[in-house]
């Protein structure tokens, strides 16, 4: 799981690592997290108990299962007590960080509503606050910020900022997403968006 862990770090996310089942157990159960990632094999409490009790507890918690087994009857067993979903050993990385994307922004789309750091994002008013100030925000600023809070410490590039926003095909010539991020910053802070050189764009979470 070490590398797992090593993964997600350079990509970006918060990641703790834990190797005890009654460690990793406590922790989720105490400590907030946008997905769990849940190795059935562990010594001294196995994967399958884990599981059930953090879905018992708190029932939408997004739980991803990592395996060596690949029979049907644990995949079915591991669907059941609630996990999201299930992802069989010898996996790639790619692969799991994929899952893990998706199921994180399933889950906050669900709740109607985005939170990144001091921003929360109401996507059924489609209204911002910073911390307890609401900000007014154009229709073209609302989908630029909805994209950008979608991936928390991800850079988007422009090229995929103009054809999900705006609905262009990439022009190199187009400063349109530069002058709607500038518009961004000067109404939720200026550290609020991060520019990536020659990459795109990131969201602050801190």
């Amino acid at each position: 799981m070490e590398f797992v862990a090593r993964g997600l770090r350079l990509e970006g996310y918060e990641v703790d690592a834990v190797t005890d089942p009654h460690e990793g157990l406590r922790a989720a159960l105490e400590r907030h997290y946008d997905v769990v990632i849940l190795d059935l094999l562990m010594p001294g409490l196995p994967g399958i108990t884990v599981l059930d009790r953090i879905v018992q507890r708190k029932p939408h918690q997004v739980v991803i299962v990592l395996s060596c087994l690949t029979d049907s009857r644990s995949k079915v067993q591991s669907f059941e007590l609630g996990a999201d979903d299930y992802l069989a050993k010898p996996f790639s990385f790619e692969e799991l960080l994929v899952r893990v994307k998706a199921r994180i922004r399933a889950a906050r789309l669900s709740t109607g509503t985005l939170e990144v750091g001091r921003l929360r994002l109401d996507l059924v008013r489609r209204r911002v606050e910073v911390g307890s100030r609401p900000v007014a925000l154009t229709e073209r600023e609302f989908l630029l910020l909805r994209e950008l809070m979608q991936s928390p410490g991800q850079t988007v590039t422009k090229e995929h900022l103009l054809t999900t926003v705006w609905g262009y095909s990439f022009d190199p010539g187009s400063n349109v997403v530069d002058v709607y991020v500038g518009r961004l910053r000067h109404k939720l802070g200026a550290g609020t968006i991060v520019t990536v050189r020659g990459e795109g764009y990131r969201i602050n979470a801190v």
